[in-house]
């Protein structure tokens, strides 16, 4: 099945990614939570990815 909390972080950010602007904000912060809640729970591998994750967050946050 998978890390459940690595996940829910993927999908958050997707979501975030799909906003179209809508409550960008509140979107970016849901999934910051979740990737903060996945880290600890994860392989060094899900790891690197979160970090990516964490890098297209911030990307959006700032268009």
């Amino acid at each position: 099945m998978g890390n459940r909390l690595f996940q829910e972080a993927r999908e958050a950010v997707e979501v975030a990614r799909i906003s179209n602007g809508r409550d960008v904000e509140g979107l970016v912060e849901k999934a910051k939570t979740a990737i903060s809640s996945a880290y600890a729970n994860t392989t060094i591998a899900e790891q690197h990815q979160l970090a990516d994750l964490q890098k297209e967050l911030d990307q959006i946050q700032t268009h």
